[in-house]
């Protein structure tokens, strides 16, 4: 019900998505982003007071000229390197592995953040009109988080169908409000105002000057810049795009780019003209609103003002902006679980995150995001505003090291490529990737400074923990791997075979054991039995001697009623004896049709065969006797129909015996 039938593997081609359903797949994260990142700006300029809010136009300017820059030097990558890599693959293969892990390891603490991030900011702006959800935030986080994820477990496609008609009702209801904004202003000269307008700034400081004023205004732009996040989201999901698929992710990327810098410069522009506020602490930080004052969101306060004579375009804006928010962690679900696949298929990820689940989408990849999304919005509290200091570092620390990669690419293919019109495409691809090294260098080095200490470490101390944790989940493979490669085995056959049966009670489960190890014709065949009580060994061995089985049981003594270490050492003590036999310990074991039954049964088993295992030497065989609760002795009644049954006439239920009974 919550995942659906599974898909065969050669269905893989239906879950590609076309252009239409790919922007909503991809682009969600970095269009969402309009919906937080001016609200931030607005939020670190407040420290300097009113005044400040007058440099807003001019970051958002520059926040949109380097998602142009950034938005062209991908469309790059994708035509470079379609295979899904990303810039794991740009820094990788241009760069060495070293910088091709710490890309990756950034790219995954950053989808982690993106969806944190996106999901506390839809609970603060649903917050914004219901304050049910604000007073409980965080349980709203956790329950949309698990939302998206059965979601996404369905499949790419299906998961892309259900945030198609959010996204785009989040665009046409954003670019309505900014132009009925504007129009109210600029051609009807209606006093379009926000709840804000009336109330005042308390600056911390309102005498920045210098180096001071100047660090306020990077900081402003650092947390702008988180407008930019998501972009990398199409290198990484290239092959889920229907063919062409460099020519369509390249497209969407430059519609994500177009309707970004659009929003976000439109948000910003309107928020200025009606006297918007956003401050951390209102009421701290607002002079002049009520005791009781609940501040709205920044978007949440463009939608009341536009729409002040039309309540229901004002609860649209909301709804549809935290729809859109909960929906940009669509994107980390679908680039975080290729990554992860990409990072394991180069075994720096445990081999489960490359396997494909029923509904061929990266299913352990979508829950390992969940789970770690889902601590980071607990630890935090789901504020925004904390969560966004440890944000877009390691996506511009991505960003950078692709831009250097792609460089040494079209560098190395210049020194070869001899035909005019492809060495020309070349240096234009070259000069494009080398204006957003500068950009994205040029942003990565003012983060690190404006944001380090307000939060930026942790997030680069979770890198680093994640890089040294690859780096040895590599190390294990390759040196299992050159193990398995060994090439010095000799095969040399053993020279006996040695079976022991282990006995608790003479019943069938015993009887089967006895009978299967028997007809494996070993050169020596024993039943052993551990002496945990007097009076019920003394029974088994009056039973046995009784009975017309021929195997000789020998009784080990356990003082300290002991079962799985006499076993060990009564196992090592005939390796001693005879250190070129082969022993094989054949364990009767209890095949049972509940969960519950299983803490019933078969635990001293468990543990014996976890022991054995590590055993040289030693071969350790379950006998399974399958209890009447099983699934498998509910099915042996029912009716078998044998070939050429038909042709014979035989009746449907004259055969009810199946094929294990036979």
């Amino acid at each position: 019900m919550v995942l659906g039938t599974p898909f065969r593997s050669d269905k893989l081609g239906h879950t590609l998505l076309p252009k239409r359903i790919a922007l909503p797949v991809f682009a969600s994260d970095a269009m969402s982003s309009v919906a937080y990142a001016p609200q931030e700006i607005f939020l670190v300029l407040s420290v300097a007071g009113l005044s400040a809010y007058t440099y807003t136009p001019w970051i958002g300017l520059a926040v949109a000229v380097v998602m142009v820059v950034v938005v062209a030097s991908y469309r790059q990558n994708v035509h470079a390197y379609p295979s899904g890599g990303g810039d794991y693959e740009v820094a990788t293969v241009n760069l060495g592995p070293r910088a091709g892990l710490t890309v990756g390891s950034a790219l995954l603490v950053d989808y982690i953040l993106t969806v944190a991030v996106s999901i506390s900011s839809a609970a603060e702006n649903i917050g914004s009109a219901i304050p049910f959800v604000e007073q409980h935030r965080v349980l709203f986080c956790i329950a949309a988080i698990v939302l998206i994820t059965s979601i996404n477990l369905r499949g790419i496609r299906e998961s892309g169908t259900a945030f198609a008609i959010p996204t785009y009702a989040f665009i046409a209801g954003m670019v309505v409000m900014l132009i009925w904004g504007f129009v109210q202003i600029f051609i009807l000269g209606t006093d379009v105002s926000s709840d804000t307008a009336d109330f005042g700034v308390k600056a911390e400081n309102s005498h920045l000057v210098g180096i001071a004023f100047v660090f306020l205004i990077a900081r402003a732009f650092s947390s702008g810049c988180a407008a930019l996040t998501g972009v990398e989201a199409i290198s990484n999901g290239v092959p889920a795009f229907e063919k062409p698929k460099s020519r369509n992710a390249a497209t969407t990327l430059l519609l994500l780019g177009g309707i970004a810098v659009v929003l976000l410069m439109g948000i910003i522009v309107l928020a200025q003209k009606i006297g918007a506020k956003y401050v951390e602490n209102p009421a701290k930080d607002l002079t002049g609103a009520p005791a009781d004052y609940q501040q709205k969101s920044l978007v949440a306060q463009l939608a009341h003002a536009v729409f002040r004579d039309f309540t229901p375009g004002f609860y649209f804006i909301t709804i549809v902006t935290a729809l859109i928010l909960v929906l940009a962690a669509n994107t980390a679900f679908n680039g975080f679980p290729v990554l992860g696949s990409v990072l394991a298929q180069d075994r720096y990820l445990p081999r489960q995150l490359h396997t494909r689940g029923d509904r061929l989408a990266f299913s352990n990849g979508i829950l390992f995001l969940a789970i770690a999304a889902i601590i980071f919005v607990a630890a935090f509290g789901a504020q925004v505003t904390a969560l966004i200091q440890l944000y877009i570092v390691g996506v511009f620390v991505s960003f950078t090291l692709s831009q250097i990669g792609m460089v040494r690419h079209w560098t190395r293919h210049l020194r070869t490529e001899t035909d005019p019109s492809a060495r020309n495409r070349m240096q234009r691809s070259r000069v494009i990737n080398s204006i957003g090294l500068m950009m994205t260098g040029t942003v990565l080095i003012i983060v690190l400074i404006t944001k380090f200490l307000a939060g930026a470490w942790i997030a680069i101390v979770t890198m680093v923990a994640i890089y040294i944790l690859m780096q040895l989940i590599h190390r294990h493979y390759a040196s299992v791997q050159t193990e398995l490669d060994n090439t010095d085995f000799e095969t040399i056959l053993p020279s006996r075979t040695h079976s022991v049966v282990l006995v608790s009670k003479l019943h069938l489960p015993t009887k089967r054991a006895l009978a299967y190890a028997r007809a494996t014709r070993p050169d020596n065949l024993e039943a052993i039995t551990v002496n945990v009580d007097d009076r019920d060994t003394r029974r088994l061995v009056a039973e046995w001697e009784g009975s017309d089985i021929s195997i000789p049981l020998k009784v080990i003594a356990s003082p300290y009623r002991e079962i799985t270490r006499p076993v060990i050492d009564y196992v090592r003590r005939l390796r001693r004896e005879s250190p070129r036999d082969v022993i094989t310990v054949f364990i009767p074991e209890y095949v049972v049709g509940h969960w519950w039954e299983q803490i019933l049964h078969n635990q001293s088993a468990l543990r014996l065969k976890g022991r054995l295992l590590f055993e040289p030497g030693v071969m350790v065989t379950s006998v399974p006797w399958q209890l009447s609760s099983s699934d498998r002795r509910k099915n042996r009644d029912r009716v078998y129909n044998a070939p050429g049954d038909t042709r014979r006439g035989v009746v449907p239920g004259d055969r009810p015996s199946g094929p294990a009974d036979t």
